[in-house]
């Protein structure tokens, strides 16, 4: 998601604050410019371009009005009128995901060559501003090469010297091995230049540097590697595609990268372990800013002027600061039901006993117990604590006849035999149709805010959004172990994760189970971070989970654990009071599985959707640009 710019790039406007009138003011020389002779002289004037270039990080998912990223890929419901067509279309356009800011890379380079050339900063101050301006470069190359395949490698600015021949700025699309080997040299080349500093989670540290790395290493791997299941998805120039025979490399190297976080190299990183009760502490973890957990972050201050409004967009309807517009992102029974039992096996929610006859249960929290503790610390469950308060979400009352009274709003209120006319759902839900309720039952609970105030518009939310942290550093390190057949060592990794979420059952991958296993624990750990989609295009199987086919519930409650199992549409799972009185049930609480109403459509991942489009106008500027494959 592109962010705001907010100081211009070498250009540092002096705002003064006298009034003049508009004759005068259009006759005033443009004195207050500072050149970038001055600028590259000051070290606090370099700082301020550089936070420009640190605000222009291109993220695919973030808290800044970002929360329709999260709603997609069946993992969540978007309750918002608006935002329907989600889950009512059929697919991707081949332009979904794409960027292609070259205007962001030139600056980048200007950037690195004007501190290159600086004479007035320290050798340290250098240093380090050209270390963070070839961090932030590679990671945009990285936001490229994901999307986009091989890309023009341009790591220095162009300039036209208006000849009228453009030929030397038009720079064919580089391999996408070789932008992958350009990102890991870079940042072998700098992780060495930067302070270590654990503290600091807004800049650029070792470990940030070296996590860019391990992530990268590991999707070259897996492209090099699962590529071959999907060879059509290649180009003869290696513009897309990397050999089979560069798995290995890739894969040792994101494990030397991951290594040396998990070392202490590059500072003493930790899984965050702060509170007792284990899903309360997972949720936290996204709200410490001071975390041992996170790396780099996208940082929010409130008395900063910049804030977000995702706790706004997605806090529980009920308990909204406002009262007004809320509860947008409901996260799935796709998700919910991943998170596995704490004895390591895989089932649907208990909905039904052996006979088909529905289970009864006495609070509505009682029919997520004994699960992953990351379940309730990623996803406010019905009847969910927040700000104190329980969330409300029923659907209706189901009568020991089988007849079910609901109505549209929970103000509405229905006649129910022997109560008279009492309301009939929850305040949040779910209700069809009803946008800013929870459609499927559940509200998103991480990164939600309970600081007062911090669901209103005009005051908003400062928790971060975390890009790299220590958790992800010890999966990639598990699945990279794991790739090289190092499955005891990977079982290490993978089960401090797993220790934190209160699965304390070792897991032991073996070549027959670690490629599900690894593929589940990045779902359920890192759900709405930004992995979802790379992570099922890397691996080469979003053709095969995202196939276009409709689901039933049956579909829904199969094969759960299984990385290719069919995920294309979202569905809920709806409490509902049972009211029969005398029977021993009365008053408790039983669920069913249930589409949303507005799902119409059916996820449908093709293989043009591995890479996105390259527009029609850069190609018309640059015909050395070749085009991606299957579109």
């Amino acid at each position: 998601m592109k962010k705001t710019t907010i100081i211009s790039t070498f250009a540092l406007l002096l705002v003064t604050g006298a009034c003049r009138k508009d004759s005068d003011f259009l006759d005033v020389p443009p004195k207050q410019v500072v050149t970038s002779d001055v600028a590259f002289s000051d070290p606090n004037l370099v700082l301020s371009i550089l936070a420009d270039l640190y605000n222009r990080v291109y993220d695919f998912s973030g808290l800044d009005n970002g929360w329709a990223s999260f709603a997609d890929f069946s993992e969540s419901f978007p309750s918002e009128n608006g935002s329907y067509y989600i889950v009512q279309r059929t697919g991707w356009d081949f332009g979904s995901w794409g960027t292609w800011d070259y205007k962001y890379v030139r600056d980048l380079n200007l950037f690195i060559e004007r501190a290159t050339a600086a004479t007035k900063l320290t050798d340290a101050q250098k240093n380090q501003f050209i270390a963070e301006g070839r961090f932030l470069r590679a990671q945009y190359y990285f936001e490229l090469v994901k999307r986009m395949g091989g890309v023009p490698l341009i790591t220095k600015s162009l300039n036209y010297d208006f000849s009228g021949n453009v030929e030397a700025l038009q720079i064919p699309r580089a391999k996408e091995s070789e932008v992958y080997d350009f990102i890991i040299s870079e940042a072998e080349a700098i992780k060495g230049l930067l302070p270590v500093n654990v503290s600091e989670k807004s800049r650029a540290t070792p470990a940030a540097v070296l996590a860019m790395e391990s992530r990268a290493a590991l999707y070259a791997a897996s492209i090099a590697k699962y590529g071959a299941t999907t060879p059509q998805v290649s180009l003869p120039g290696g513009e897309v595609g990397i050999p089979a025979s560069a798995a290995t490399g890739y894969y040792t190297k994101a494990l030397a990268a991951a290594k040396e976080i998990i070392s202490g190299t590059a500072g003493n990183y930790s899984l965050y372990k702060q509170l007792p009760d284990l899903s309360d502490n997972f949720a936290n973890l996204f709200l410490d800013k001071s975390s041992s957990e996170s790396i780099w972050v996208e940082d929010f201050k409130a008395n900063g002027g910049k804030t977000h409004g995702f706790t706004t967009n997605d806090q529980p309807f009920s308990i909204s600061d406002e009262g007004l517009d809320a509860g947008r992102l409901n996260p799935s029974l796709n998700l919910v039901e991943a998170f596995e039992k704490l004895d390591n096996t895989y089932a649907p929610m208990a909905t039904k006993d052996g006979s088909g006859n529905p289970i009864y249960y006495t609070d509505q929290l009682d029919m997520f117990a004994g699960r992953d503790a990351r379940l309730a610390g990623t996803v406010l469950l019905p009847n969910g604590l927040f700000k104190g308060k329980r969330t409300e979400v029923y659907a209706g009352y189901q009568l020991g006849n089988g007849t079910v009274i609901s109505s549209s709003d929970a103000t509405i209120t229905q006649d129910v035999p022997g109560l008279g006319k009492v309301q009939v759902v929850g305040k949040d839900g779910p209700v069809n149709g009803a946008e800013f309720r929870t459609q499927t039952g559940f509200y998103i609970r991480k990164y939600l805010d309970p600081t007062v105030g911090s669901g209103r518009r005009g005051r908003g939310s400062d928790v971060n959004f975390i890009r790299y942290r220590y958790a992800e550093v010890l999966l990639n390190a598990a699945e990279a172990d794991a790739e090289l057949g190092n499955y005891a060592e990977a079982s290490g990794y993978i089960n401090q994760v797993r220790l934190r979420a209160g699965l304390t059952t070792p897991l032991v991958l073996t070549a027959a189970n670690y490629f599900d296993r690894i593929v589940h624990e990045r779902r359920v750990e890192l759900a709405f971070e930004g992995h979802t989609l790379f992570d099922m295009k890397r691996w080469r199987i979003a053709d095969a989970v995202w196939d276009g086919n409709s689901m039933s519930v049956a579909d829904l409650v199969a094969n759960i654990g299984k990385a290719t199992k069919r995920s294309t549409q979202p569905f809920g799972l709806w409490p509902y009071k049972y009211y029969n009185p005398g029977d021993v049930n009365n008053g408790k609480w039983i669920f069913k599985e249930t589409k949303p109403s507005p799902v119409t459509g059916s996820n449908r991942f093709l293989l043009g959707n591995y890479y996105s489009r390259i527009g029609d106008d850069v190609i018309a500027a640059n015909p050395k640009i070749v085009k991606q494959p299957n579109q």
